[in-house]
């Protein structure tokens, strides 16, 4: 099942046989105060540099959220996307918990773009499908409804069904939803982890529908997460996860690899290109990774 989108001048497929997809993470004003500041004065200009440097690093596809207390999203989302595809070709995620923030940006986004997100909540399901359905586009539908994020797999994978079945209702075909199974920190839940891989293995059973993750959270409030997060990729994807949104800056490495060792990189030559781009960034002295300290 391929969940295709299109941006300005590039397709992306998101394939369970085919390469690892990531959606770059950075275009986010959460937590990030440079951002949020250039987005409150309306310069855009590094919104442009942070669409370019993730493309750079190896994303496919970018995430684009303008949610910033204060402003008015549905006004400025739309102008994000225009100054992120003034920059670079690929599909947007469009990321907003708004929906006529989503209505309005959609209108100016090129190609087939994902929305982020719909989930099992009967208001959201009301209010961001139809909009999906109008655009054309797809949606990553989030394990979670109006009773909060399940601490089952059972429960998460019978909120999936629920998307689908409302999605297809829609005329929104299963291979434009994507589920994203949610994950919780481990630093506050030793289980949380284990309960997310057992509901990527289930929703891949019975649905067969692309899986998504926003791997960040379970590694929150625990030291070295970056060890955390690339073990747990590692194991999302053996278990049938096949897009994750990330900082590609710091974790191409690792989707790289994964899609070496599951066979799905011809004689390695994504990877060596990838780790020849880290050595020539690096400099002299070896390799290194992407660094990501300038565009966080």
């Amino acid at each position: 099942m391929q969940t295709i989108l299109k941006g300005k001048g590039a397709e992306v497929r998101i394939d369970p046989a085919g390469p690892i997809v990531m959606i770059g993470e950075k275009i986010n004003p959460t937590g990030n105060k440079k951002l949020a500041a250039a987005l409150g004065a309306a310069n855009f200009d590094y919104v442009r540099q942070l669409a370019m440097r993730q493309v750079e690093a190896g994303a496919q596809v970018l995430d684009v959220n303008a949610g910033v207390t204060g402003l008015d999203e549905a006004a400025l989302l739309p102008e994000v996307v225009k100054a992120v595809i003034s920059q670079v070709d690929v599909p947007l995620c469009l990321d907003s918990g708004n929906p006529k923030a989503l209505a309005e940006a959609l209108a100016v986004t090129p190609g087939k773009p994902l929305v982020n997100s719909v989930n099992g909540e009967e208001s959201r399901l009301r209010a961001v499908l139809p909009i999906v359905k109008d655009r054309g586009a797809a949606v990553i539908g989030l394990t979670m409804d109006d009773r909060g994020i399940p601490t089952d797999p059972e429960t998460r994978l019978s909120i999936a069904g629920r998307i689908l079945e409302r999605a297809a209702k829609m005329g929104i075909a299963p291979e434009d939803v994507v589920i994203d199974p949610l994950v919780l920190s481990v630093g506050a839940d030793q289980n949380a982890a284990a309960v997310t891989l057992k509901t990527i293995e289930l929703v891949r059973r019975e649905f067969g529908v692309n899986i998504n993750l926003g791997a960040s959270n379970v590694s929150f409030g625990l030291p070295d997460r970056h060890t955390i997060n690339q073990a747990f990729l590692a194991l999302a994807f053996g278990a049938g996860a096949n897009c994750v949104i990330t900082d590609p800056t710091k974790l191409a490495g690792t989707v790289l690899a994964c899609d070496l060792l599951f066979g799905r990189d011809r004689y390695g030559k994504r990877y060596i290109a990838h780790t020849r781009k880290q050595q020539r960034t690096a400099g002299p002295g070896g390799w290194g990774r992407m660094d990501s300290a300038n565009i966080s």
